[in-house]
This record gives structure tokens, C-alpha cells and sequence, in this order.
């Protein structure tokens, strides 16, 4: 996979990156990737916070993975500086190729080199697969996540 290339997003990439969110039946019910303006919006406040990264994957010059890193500086756990895992998507021509490993992994080390000493991230409760995946990752179930909509 050494043409594989993971960088930062750009603008140009929403599109791609808002089809990927869409693409499976809980993101088909969430995501507009008929209207990017509001996409466009986030994407600007992300690029604008340094605690955002937002990345893609890249396999010659197609998008074919993302994910967003957010760094949480606190004071719990002795001030401990942590990292949540958002958003990760595979395009489907790429899924069990290995590449969410790659972008997981990416996460990782990226949270290493900005001082985290934990990495979290959530998935809803349907997409058992990705907990399987998780799991063999490395991460532990370890919480019981609240939401409410506002």
C-alpha cells in the first residue's frame, strides 16, 4: 500500500468525504451529499481549531478514507490530554483492504506526538463489525455513551 498517501483534508475533498459518511444505511439517513454547505461550514471551523484534524486517505487521486482526530486537553486522569476518533469512513471499493487499520493506526501515533496518553472513540451501537474491528485494535468497551440531540 505504499500509494496510499494520509493528509490533511481540504475543501476539495468534502465531496468525497461526505459520500463516504453517506454510504451505509445509518450515514444515508444523516448526511446531505446533495447540499455541502453545511459541510463547508464545519470544514471551516475544523481547519480553523488546532485540536481538529481532519484527514483523508488517498490512493492516487481518489479519496478513499477519513477520519476526524480531535485532541482534549483535561484535567481528569492527573491532566491527561486525550484524543476522540470521529467519523472514520472507507470507501467501499476499499474496505477489507486493510486501510482502516492504516488510518486507525495513523490516529494513534498522531495522538502519541500531540501528548495524549488515551485515545477514545464511539460507535453506534449497530455497527457491530466495527466493534469487532475496534477490538482487534486494541481498544476495550469500556463506557456506556449518553446523546441528546439539541
Amino acid at each position: 500500500m505504499s500509494d496510499l498517501e494520509i493528509r490533511p483534508a481540504t475543501a476539495e475533498d468534502l465531496p468525497a468525504i461526505v459520500a463516504m459518511l453517506a454510504d451505509d444505511p445509518l450515514g444515508a439517513q444523516r448526511e446531505s451529499p446533495d447540499d455541502l454547505a453545511p459541510y463547508l461550514i464545519a470544514f471551516e471551523r475544523l481547519a480553523n481549531d488546532p485540536n481538529q484534524h481532519v484527514v483523508v486517505a488517498v490512493r492516487g487521486d481518489k479519496v478513499v478514507g477519513t477520519l476526524q482526530l480531535t485532541i482534549i486537553p483535561g484535567l481528569s486522569r492527573r491532566g491527561t490530554t486525550r484524543s476522540i476518533i470521529e467519523g472514520v469512513r472507507i470507501h467501499s471499493d476499499e474496505r477489507g483492504s486493510g486501510l482502516g487499520t492504516q488510518l486507525i493506526e495513523w490516529a494513534v501515533e498522531e495522538s502519541g506526538r500531540q501528548d495524549c496518553r488515551l485515545v477514545q472513540l464511539t460507535s453506534d451501537v449497530t455497527r457491530t463489525d466495527a466493534h469487532r474491528f475496534y477490538e482487534r485494535l486494541g481498544f476495550e468497551a469500556t463506557h456506556v455513551g449518553f446523546k441528546k440531540s439539541i
